[in-house]
């Protein structure tokens, strides 16, 4: 049972809206963490952008100082949006259609290039791929269940 606020009546968390902020605190970390020697290796080589940053997240993700901040601006708005229900699908939707152009992104330029200004290597490319369909099938599952529920009471 939903009130105006797109909340469960007894101030919980819809299923969806947990998604929502779950995915907004990983976001969070993972930004956190690519700023931190030692779990970021290379770390000496991290730039604020480019292709030429040679800092990898965990060793194996390609990370610059933009692309931790994307993460921990992607990670608030998460944790904004899961706030309501509406909110919490339209994160994960619109979440998972950008990380969707961003796979084809960096499946399309050289990782060589200027254009690879993030920077994406070949991990990031595929978990990007695994982060659009997890997103858009939270989004698009839960959601669906939300309506469910809501139409029944």
């Amino acid at each position: 049972m939903t009130n105006t606020n797109d909340r469960t009546r007894a101030g919980g968390r819809t299923t969806l809206q947990r998604a929502a902020q779950a995915m907004g605190v990983v976001f969070l970390l993972v930004g956190i963490l690519g700023f931190i020697p030692g779990i970021t290796s290379n770390y000496g080589t991290l730039q604020f952008a480019g292709h030429q940053s040679g800092a990898l997240l965990l060793g194996i993700f390609q990370v610059s100082i933009l692309h931790n901040i994307v993460h921990l601006l992607f990670g608030v708005a998460g944790l904004a949006m899961a706030k309501t229900v509406s909110g919490s699908r339209n994160y994960l939707l619109g979440g998972g259609i950008i990380y969707a152009i961003l796979w084809i992104y960096g499946l399309v330029i050289g990782q060589d290039s200027s254009a690879n200004f993030v920077p994406l290597n070949t991990a990031d490319n595929w978990l990007h791929f695994i982060l659009a369909v997890a997103m858009i099938g939270l989004a698009l599952a839960l959601s669906r269940g939300a309506r469910d529920r809501s139409a029944r009471t």
